[in-house]
């Protein structure tokens, strides 16, 4: 064998070994970002992503947490609420887009529904506990009339008596949830036509249980990939009529579930919020893991509910109150309902002062998304909001007593899911696993490349000098054997 050609040999593998690996590290991402953007289009094709998209697959949960009154006799004297947390009362929830139909410019449109059914193991009691929250009908209906002839507002104050409806409701978890008879229903139904959404029941969640969440129209991504998921008009609507100013009424960002993939850490998350009548805005707190899958952790910014006192560009969400609160009268009926995180969490400290039994902390009542940043894809998801009811004495309706003017919180809810099970596995193989296989393959292929090309170099080095060295050796020997044969040799030397 003649190891000097096989070392030449072994060299031109090395080199080929590092090339091959340079290559790979330069043209594997693009690989892989080329897949991502092939299975991120929103397409049948893609079975995983598409699924996801479609059905919703992973867990999704409502916990819902009532403030329960202790003191509805002393409030209507004047005094300070005083209120319990009492929950969670959990509800898995069912989403599932139907009526999907795709068009030539390269969006799709759907709906949405949901449904709820309630998860009695993971709830502290069942839909029968009984809790006194405000009555919203009666304290709502009394602030939107407060500007009525007096003489009115005494009528509808015998309306409410001959309803047997007074300003604090006790009922059950189901009730309050998902709807009670009422007689009241009917009444403000036809003395304020449009006030409620519907006649007969009335619950906090009765619009939201086996309903949709309006026509969506979407961008599949097909032709921008920057685009995927994103908004492109809401029942026909490019945009709202609800608030004050063009910005506040535009429809930003994704329906909420995904985002266009390739994330930064100077990346936002936009979405539009029907429930919340506007679009919404996370921004990136921290990086971290979730089972070994990178994430990027989104939050709301303390601008989200601030008043346009305190952030200009919030000015069109007005008439406002303090910071912290969302007036959502003008898309609820004109009732005088507000959104604020739980525990009025980042908002104004006299929120709090005005109501006992409030303890805000980030853990428990900020929200959150974690988001996969190449994909775009939530793996753990934490959106809670709290609904509250402005209230205050209204002179000629008797059953407001002596109110003193509150924001005073009725209900907070999380919803909340995470990637888990098969989805999770084959999420981790396909983002991380494959990635990263791919990854250290590259650099075992220029380690390996360049250690072949030592070795192999140093061998045929060595190859290379015992063939000169053994060469000299053969002629000094034969040398010395011809003088040995012939003594004249040795004269001619001498």
């Amino acid at each position: 064998v003649n190891k000097s050609k096989v070392a030449v040999g072994f060299i031109v593998l090395g080199v080929l070994a590092v090339v091959f690996g340079v290559i790979l590290a330069f043209v594997g991402p693009i690989i892989i970002d080329d897949q991502i953007v092939k299975n991120t289009v929103i397409d049948p094709k893609n079975e995983m992503s598409y699924t996801m998209w479609k059905d919703v697959p992973v867990p999704f949960f409502m916990s819902v947490y009532f403030f329960h009154v202790l003191n509805s006799k002393e409030i209507l004297k004047g005094e300070k609420p005083m209120v319990e947390q009492r929950g969670p009362y959990v509800y898995r929830k069912r989403i599932q887009k139907e009526n999907i139909t795709f068009h030539p410019n390269n969006t799709v449109s759907y709906r949405e529904y949901r449904s709820y059914y309630f998860e009695p193991t993971m709830s502290v009691g069942n839909e029968s506990d009984v809790v006194t929250i405000p009555n919203m009908l009666v304290l709502g209906a009394s602030v939107m009339l407060e500007k009525l002839p007096i003489h009115v507002r005494m009528l509808i104050s015998i309306g409410f008596k001959l309803c047997k409806e007074g300003p604090f409701l006790t009922k059950t978890v189901g009730e309050l949830m998902w709807g009670y008879d009422s007689k009241l229903v009917d009444f403000l139904n036809k003395y304020l036509p449009g006030m409620l959404p519907s006649s007969g029941k009335f619950g906090l969640f009765t619009e939201f249980n086996n309903s949709n969440t309006g026509l969506f129209t979407v961008h599949t991504g097909k032709d921008d990939i920057r685009k995927v998921h994103k908004v492109d008009s809401w029942n026909g609507l490019t945009e709202l009529s609800y608030w004050r100013t063009p910005q506040c009424n535009m429809i930003n960002g994704t329906a909420g579930q995904m985002w266009p993939p390739f994330m930064t850490e100077e990346s936002t998350l936009p979405f539009y919020s029907p429930d919340a009548c506007r679009s919404l805005e996370l921004v990136y707190q921290r990086s971290g893991e979730m089972k070994g899958i990178p994430l990027f952790r989104f939050v709301a910014p303390k601008t989200l509910f601030a008043n346009g006192s305190d952030y200009a560009p919030n000015e069109g969400f007005c008439p406002c109150r303090q910071s912290g609160l969302l007036n959502v009268s003008s898309c609820r009926h004109n009732s005088p309902v507000f959104i604020s995180h739980p525990h009025f969490f980042n908002a104004d400290p006299v929120l709090q002062d005005y109501v006992q039994g409030l303890s805000p902390n980030e853990e428990e009542h900020g929200l959150f998304i974690d988001i996969h940043p190449q994909t775009g894809v939530p793996l753990n998801v934490s959106i809670r909001l709290q609904l509250n009811l402005y209230m205050k004495a209204v002179a000629g309706i008797t059953e407001t007593g002596k109110i003193s003017e509150v924001v005073m919180p009725m209900l907070w809810f999380e919803e909340r899911g995470y990637i888990d099970g098969p989805i999770l596995t084959t999420f981790h193989t396909n983002l991380v696993v494959l990635p990263a296989v791919m990854e250290y393959m590259q650099y075992g292929l220029i380690a390996l490349g360049l250690a072949t090309i030592i070795i192999a170099a140093i061998v045929h080095h060595r190859v290379k000098r015992n063939k000169r060295g053994g060469g000299a050796t053969s002629e000094g020997e034969a040398r010395a054997s011809a003088e040995e044969k012939d003594p004249l040799l040795q004269d001619d030397v001498d």
